[in-house]
């Protein structure tokens, strides 16, 4: 606001009412005013060209227009197109979405929700991996549980959210591999405290408990980083299992530059079914999972407030297998 901008209280003044009269009827509130004081006040809003102020509308309500959504890295096609689904949900309840990426840090991830607090949000959505000890026993940070906060993803028990069947979804493209005819495993697992890591990685060994995990960094560089120093010491499995699609593609490009021709040299698979998977050479065989549809539903959970809403929805991944996995 500039010094020339009309106050509130000047608005007040034009329509002959009090400073918090002239609030309830421009910010809202639980006490509502007259329709003929309602009236009376947004007329000489108009009149003086008052603009309200959001952030006083906020605290009138105790809310806002706003929906909050927290995100491990947006230039992940797996988290920007669970983005796209909120987006898609929120513009047609007439909401705004602001958007924030943690990185997968829990301190920055504290940092963002303590932040976001001063917004009143209507609904906050963390779609980032929950993160466990060493152990994988204990989550290392308290899932933040309202009524008007929804998780997207494993590990988040007490809190409304999406839950993706990862493990199940793992051991599912581990049983169509097999079918396939592979057997010589080699599974780029991403670091053993991420949850989402962990259960697709376990839920592939329950299937061939034979095929080697080899943990790294949970994304595209960490995978390529690992695949080319196991290609540099020798390795030459018959299948490649990256827990992401992105990981994937970083591991494509380590065979690339070594000379090996993914999906004919050694095959390779992925999960998410981000949008490139199926425009890459070769095609990506991936677990497929309704991302944009996962967001808007994260979101419906988050701005429910019916009783008998469910605070949990399971959602399970397709098998879909493409030309980097031919049959042996």
């Amino acid at each position: 606001m500039t010094p020339s901008d009309p106050t509130l209280a000047q608005v007040a003044a034009h329509a002959g009412v009090s400073l918090a009269t002239a609030s309830r009827a421009l910010n809202g509130s639980a006490r509502t005013v007259t329709p003929e004081l309602q009236a009376r006040v947004l007329s000489s809003a108009a009149a003086l060209g008052y603009r309200a102020n959001a952030q006083a509308q906020a605290m009138a309500r105790g809310t806002s227009n706003i929906v909050a959504v927290v995100v491990g890295d947006i230039a992940d096609p797996y988290f920007s197109s669970i983005a796209a689904g909120i987006i898609q949900g929120a513009d047609e309840r007439g909401l705004v979405v602001t958007l924030t990426a943690t990185g997968a840090d829990q301190e920055r991830e504290n940092e963002a929700l303590a932040a976001l607090r001063g917004q009143r949000p209507r609904a906050v959505i963390l779609a980032e991996s929950r993160t466990v000890d060493p152990t994988g026993e204990q989550p290392i940070a308290t899932v933040p549980v309202g009524p008007r906060v929804a998780f997207v993803g494993s590990g988040a028990p007490g809190a409304r959210s999406v839950d993706i069947l990862n493990r199940a979804g793992a051991a599912d493209l581990a049983r169509a591999l097999v079918q396939r005819g592979y057997q010589d495993v080699l599974v780029l697992a991403g670091p053993p405290t991420l949850v989402t890591s962990r259960d697709r990685t376990a839920g592939f060994l329950d299937v061939v408990p034979g095929a080697r995990a080899v943990p790294g960094s949970f994304s595209r560089d960490g995978a390529y980083e690992t695949m080319s120093r196991l290609l540099a010491d020798g390795a030459r499995p018959e299948c490649v299992f990256a827990v992401t699609d992105v990981m994937a593609l970083g591991a494509m490009a380590a065979m690339r530059d070594a000379g090996l021709i993914p999906g004919t040299d050694i095959a390779v698979a992925g999960f998410d079914d981000i949008p490139i998977a199926r425009d890459l050479t070769p095609s990506l065989s991936t677990v497929a999972l309704p991302l944009a549809r996962i967001g808007e539903r994260a979101l419906e959970l988050a701005l429910s407030e019916a009783p008998d809403a469910p605070s949990t929805e399971e959602v399970a991944g397709t098998v879909v297998l493409r030309d980097s996995t031919p049959p042996r």
